[in-house]
C-alpha cells in the first residue's frame, strides 16, 4: 500500500495525547470494521439445516396422509 503525503487524515486526536499503542488499537478496530467480513459467509444448501424441518401441513383432500409421508 503507497502512502500518499498529500492525503487528508481520516483520524484526528481530539482531546489527549494517546499512547502509540492506544493509536494502534485505534486503527486495528477501524480497519476491521472496513474489511469485508469473509469468515460470515451463508453455510452451503448440503449444510443448510431448515431442509429438515417438516413442510407445512396443507388441508385438503387426502392431507392427512400426505401428512405422515413429509
Amino acid at each position: 500500500m503507497a502512502v500518499r503525503e498529500d492525503a487528508t487524515p481520516v483520524l484526528r486526536v481530539v482531546r489527549g495525547e494517546p499512547s502509540a499503542e492506544e493509536l494502534t488499537a485505534l486503527v486495528v478496530v477501524v480497519l476491521a470494521q472496513t474489511e469485508p467480513r469473509a469468515q460470515r459467509r451463508s453455510a452451503p444448501g448440503w449444510a443448510d439445516r431448515s431442509r429438515l424441518l417438516r413442510r407445512p401441513v396443507r388441508p385438503g383432500p387426502g392431507a392427512w396422509r400426505v401428512s405422515a409421508l413429509s
